[in-house]
């Protein structure tokens, strides 16, 4: 079975370690399928760049259908297009976001996010309300790095990442730490390590979901709002 992971910015670094972070606990029996987005920005920092990522996600999601994807992970902490990848794909498409927040109301009765840039919480907090994580989530907080920096300068990266995550759990009263961005995939190990409590890379979360419910056989229900895209080549359109 293929599970298609796309990385809907266009940084092809970025794309390497979540690729990484995929093939770790990637099961026998399953390939990793992940791709970079073409002509999109190069991070996701916003509602503007969302929009601008989403039709090259969109137009991959649908060629990795033809080519026999079971499922689908969008690599995006803000989980972009999230609704309107289900309507083409076939397979279930699983948002990081969503994957790690249902994980962490699994594993732990209050968590908190860790994400990169302040303009980020309040689209975070959006999401986890959506999800039904409201009452769990005791914050999202920001280390105010931009996306690019995590790799760029990964010393204060992880300096900074620490000490957040530590003020949090001692702040907040949080027994688990979620990473609010996919570049932060490979430092989930040390982080947890180091603060005591569960880390959970929501790379790593969306993957095993997507195997998990690809081998169960499950699909994306087309009765209702999920229903293919209409071909609307054939309306007649009229003018007054």
């Amino acid at each position: 079975m293929r599970i298609h992971v796309i990385n809907p910015n266009s940084t092809a670094s970025m794309t390497d370690q979540i690729v990484r972070a995929a093939e770790a606990v990637r099961l026998e029996g399953f390939v990793i399928d992940a791709e970079t987005a073409m002509g999109t920005p190069a991070s996701i920092e916003g509602y503007s760049d969302e929009a601008r990522a989403v039709p090259a996600m969109l137009a991959a999601i649908r060629a990795a259908e033809k080519r026999g994807a079971s499922a689908h992970v969008i690599a995006c902490f803000d989980d972009p297009g999230l609704a309107a990848a289900r309507e083409v794909a076939t397979g279930p498409v699983i948002g990081i976001c969503q994957a790690a927040v249902q994980v962490a109301m699994t594993v732990a009765t209050r968590f908190a996010v860790i994400t990169t840039l302040p303009r980020s919480v309040p689209v975070i907090e959006d999401l986890v309300a959506q999800y039904g994580a409201a009452s769990r989530c005791r914050r999202v907080r920001a280390v105010d790095l931009p996306v690019l920096a995590l790799e760029a300068d990964p010393k204060n990266a992880r300096a900074k990442l620490l000490d957040e995550a530590r003020t949090a759990i001692r702040e907040d009263g949080v027994d688990a730490i979620v990473l609010g961005c996919a570049g932060m995939a490979e430092l989930c190990e040390w982080l947890s390590r180091e603060a005591g409590v569960p880390v959970i890379d929501g790379v790593v979360a969306a993957v095993k979901l997507a195997e998990a419910l690809a081998s169960g056989g499950f699909r994306t229900s087309k009765a209702g709002a999920y229903a293919y895209p209409r071909d609307k080549s054939g309306d007649v359109v009229t003018t007054h």
